[in-house]
């Protein structure tokens, strides 16, 4: 199972390499949300984009709902950024997001740097 996420962890980490080298950092989240959503399309990978997962609050529903750029269901959670340095706070965001949706690992790929393998953090719950 830890070689199956392994793979897949490779696989979009080439993927996301893929649109670096096509379209190069200084571009919006959305823009690479869609070339990645394109790129992992191609390379036949099963996920889920912009998976929007109901919260509830103390058996409160929330009218916000937890949205995760990429879920690979109960494998991996991948969040993309496009700023200028990665923050404790993204790694927070992932975290919550691998604890809220029950995923062993995630990946953290920020688009806004030279080369896009020190942009790419990975991290397990």
């Amino acid at each position: 199972m830890a070689s199956e996420r392994d793979s897949l962890t490779h696989d979009v980490i080439g993927a996301a390499i893929e649109v670096h080298r096509e379209m190069g950092p200084g571009l919006l989240e959305s823009i690479y949300q869609k070339c990645l959503e394109r790129e992992l399309c191609l390379r036949k990978l099963s996920f889920e984009p912009q998976l929007r997962v109901p919260l509830v609050y103390k058996g409160m529903p929330l009218e916000e709902p937890l949205v995760m750029d990429f879920y690979f269901p109960g494998r991996l959670v991948v969040e993309i950024k496009a700023v200028n340095q990665l923050l404790p706070i993204h790694d927070a965001q992932l975290l919550t997001y691998l604890r809220l949706s029950k995923t062993p690992v995630g990946l953290l790929i920020n688009f806004h740097v030279p080369v896009l393998k020190d942009g790419v953090k990975r991290l397990v719950h």
